[in-house]
């Protein structure tokens, strides 16, 4: 069992199930799956560096990912329809565990002039979005010639219903949230 499934079984079950005053440990706030996206829109004409692309993702979330492809084409950003334009993976179980155990671990302290995560980026449903410029904070990502980054966006779903409950979850994992202030 990962650290973070065996975290949430021992000490965030047990705290938010005090902290909201709930019954059943089934009313607990608990993460459904993370999706992580990385769109690969610059490399339309290069199929090498797609093949990288996927390779890296491959290697940072322990899965394949899936093309997303262009439902319509847009002449003014030379996309043609049924063209990759992203790489989708959704995570979930011991996966998603140890990659959120590795997000938080190892990825967001090596992100360049990190002060903390944004309580912004709640979606009013209990959704977090987290931006990571870089792939290269990622141990896995790490190979000789690096030269093109990409960037991904890590969707955390979980069923709290409410961006308090959700933040409370988060929190409890260890998610390095910024102060009130921002600072």
């Amino acid at each position: 069992m990962s650290n973070f499934k065996l975290i949430y079984k021992e000490k965030v079950l047990p705290d938010l199930k005090k902290l909201f005053v709930l019954k059943s440990d089934l009313e607990v706030p608990k993460i459904e799956k993370v999706v992580v996206n990385a769109g690969v829109g610059r490399t339309l004409k290069d199929q090498k560096l797609l093949e990288l692309i996927i390779e890296d993702l491959r290697r940072i979330t322990g899965q394949a990912p899936v093309k997303t492809l262009a439902k319509k084409a847009i002449a003014g950003f030379k996309i043609r329809e049924n063209q990759v334009v992203g790489l989708m993976v959704t995570l979930r179980g011991k996966r998603m565990y140890d990659f959120l155990e590795k997000l938080v671990n190892v990825a967001l302290p090596r992100v360049r002039d990190f002060k903390g995560l944004s309580r912004k980026s709640f979606d009013g449903k209990g959704n977090y979005n987290i931006g990571i410029r870089e792939q290269i904070v990622f141990p896995e990502a790490l190979r000789e010639g690096a030269d093109q980054t990409f960037s991904l966006e890590v969707n955390i779903r979980t069923n709290a219903g409410d961006d308090a409950k959700a933040f409370a979850l988060l929190k409890s994992f260890g998610f390095p949230f910024q102060n009130e202030e921002g600072k």
